[in-house]
């Protein structure tokens, strides 16, 4: 990579990752001075059309996408973080998470019936075990029908009443821009959490990338965002879960504190077990020592390992209540 060649950015080929990809192109654009030029490249997630549960989720979008950076196909990757596994390769470091977008799931339908009161054998699609999980304790009486495709897709098969409801994350479809009819069911994060890292962006780059690029990447860093998802995704390494595990953590920041909802589902949804705490945060040593994301930490410190062990507390609590019993080991 030249001082005035384009930035190549690695994404997936779907509508959505080519529309996040973009926000992000764009953004790092007007920091760093320099262009930036999508490569489209073709993750396993993309051509296999089996379940996530069947192909296991872990990885399945993200990891033909990290063997390109690796091999010198592309300067950066953007992926949904909710899909990333929580082990970064040594070679490779999250150089930016950019100020999340909204986190919550939304049910489609085609009248605005509440997911709660959709009648005895309705048709609700949704791929993921999490969520499979939530609409049978949300919803018991209806069919939860697994399904794969982009968001058009999906939604198309609402308009043809070939299902009921969908559930999809208001992040992608907000980024989409999406102009459905359809009617939309906001589910709150208080009863039903989300993924850990869902809504959220990372930008994953080389650790010994250009010290310029780097720099430039630092600039579309959001602090709270990356202190929230930091939390949740060790919370889901703390479990030794995978993407697709049936548990939902949503962290928020809240000044000098941050508060925890996980749970942890049985896949029926018969069982569940929970966690609400708040912690405090040590705001001044994280701003002392850097962002977080491993490229510009002062003296080698690691300002995210407080971060992280909040986490990691929380995943145990959850353990120590048996929610091992509960998930499929990663």
């Amino acid at each position: 990579m030249t001082a005035v060649s384009p930035i190549r950015l690695g994404t997936r080929r779907s509508a959505l990752a080519q529309a996040q990809s973009g926000h992000v192109a764009d953004a790092l654009a007007k920091v760093a001075g320099r262009s930036v030029e999508l490569v489209p490249i073709v993750s396993e997630g993309d051509t296999n059309r089996a379940s996530l549960s069947e192909i296991g989720g872990t990885g399945v979008f993200a990891n033909r996408l990290r063997e390109a950076l690796i091999a010198g196909e592309c300067d950066i990757l953007v992926h949904s973080l909710k899909d990333l596994p929580t082990a970064v390769p040594p070679e490779l470091v999250i150089a930016a998470t950019p100020v999340r977008e909204d986190a919550r799931d939304v049910v489609i339908t085609r009248d605005g019936t509440p997911l709660h009161e959709l009648g005895r054998g309705a048709r609700v699609g949704t791929g993921a075990p999490r969520r499979i999980a939530q609409v049978r304790r949300r919803a018991p009486r209806v069919e939860v029908v697994d399904i794969r495709g982009n968001v058009d897709s999906r939604l198309q098969r609402v308009a043809s009443a070939e299902l009921d409801a969908v559930i999809l994350a208001a992040a992608g479809l907000s980024r989409l821009g999406s102009e459905s009819t359809l009617q939309r069911e906001a589910l709150g994060l208080a009863e039903w959490p989300t993924a850990p890292g869902q809504g959220s962006l990372a930008v994953e780059t080389l650790a010994d990338a250009p010290a310029e690029l780097l720099a430039a990447l630092a600039e579309l860093d959001d602090e709270d965002t990356r202190i929230a998802v930091t939390v949740e995704r060790a919370i889901l390494a703390g479990l030794e879960a995978g993407c697709q595990a049936p548990m939902a953590a949503h962290a928020e920041v809240e000044g000098d504190s941050i508060r925890i909802r996980a749970v942890v589902y049985q896949p029926d949804g018969d069982r569940r077990i929970g966690l609400d705490v708040t912690e405090p945060l040590n705001r001044g040593y994280i701003r002392r020592n850097g962002s977080g994301n491993g490229a510009n930490a002062a003296d080698g410190a690691d300002p995210m390992r407080a971060i992280r062990d909040i986490g990691m507390s929380a995943a145990h609590r959850l353990l120590e209540q048996g929610a091992a019993e509960l998930l499929p080991r990663e």
